[in-house]
């Protein structure tokens, strides 16, 4: 049996991938994923008008539809899950073999009711590496987790919070501060690694200075809808 295999073996893992015509990223990220060898992937789409549902069914995983939002797209494939661990992915986003590794070990010894990576913008360029360590500082000491940063959590525990409230945006930051009151928590230091393509799209200092306004406004009780519009969808 191989090191991957046993993995498997001691804790059945469900990754959850939210679509919207991902067509150009979702091939590179189940092949990624597929080398985990986790338990099942499930797809949460929302009616791509892409080759996305194409490109997952060549990939033989489950694509639930849903009505579109991460937050109702998410939990309509958690419903459907039958691993003990769900692990939510951006479609753009991935997780190397060991922090996939030290995921499964944290999870199955020690008693904590989910977590989140560190992030890793994938991109070398400066500024986007300093974004990096200032978003795995916020996580750390502000308890403010993103979904790219890879969420997971026990399925009892999703279904004991109700799964990620149905806001339009921050719908991961809600579920983390929720997730976290309810019982222990853990940030690893393993990397999630995300696509620079928003930063690179619209300039790094706009995205950045837009999404310091969003959580800010978020935090203090804005509207999410009114937020919401300030994000729009990046394809």
């Amino acid at each position: 049996m191989t090191n991957s295999e046993q993995l498997k073996s001691r804790l059945k893992v469900s990754v959850i991938i939210p679509t919207y015509n991902e067509s150009t990223v979702l091939r590179e990220t189940l092949t990624r994923l597929q080398q985990h060898h986790p338990f099942e992937i499930i797809i949460g789409d929302s009616g791509s008008e892409d080759d996305t549902a194409d490109i997952a069914r060549r990939y033989e995983v489950t694509i639930i539809q849903s009505p579109r939002g991460r937050a109702a797209q998410m939990n309509a494939a958690a419903e459907e899950a039958r691993g003990e661990l769900l692990l939510f992915l951006h479609a753009d986003s991935y997780v190397d073999p060991r922090g996939y590794q030290e995921m499964i070990e944290t999870m199955s010894d020690k008693p904590y009711l989910g977590g989140a990576f560190s992030l890793q913008i994938d991109s070398p360029l400066p500024a986007l590496k300093r974004i990096s360590r200032w978003a795995n500082w916020r996580s750390r000491y502000l308890n403010l987790v993103y979904g790219d940063q890879g969420i997971f959590v026990r399925k009892e525990a999703f279904h004991e919070i109700k799964g990620f409230s149905p806001l339009p945006i921050c719908e991961d930051l809600d579920f983390f501060r929720r997730l976290k009151k309810r019982g222990p928590v853990v940030l690893l230091r393993e990397k999630a690694y995300t696509s620079p393509r928003r930063w690179l799209a619209e300039g790094v200092g706009f995205t950045t200075l837009r999404n310091i306004a969003i959580v800010s406004l978020f935090l203090i009780g804005f509207s999410p809808a009114t937020l919401s519009r300030w994000y729009p969808p990046k394809r």
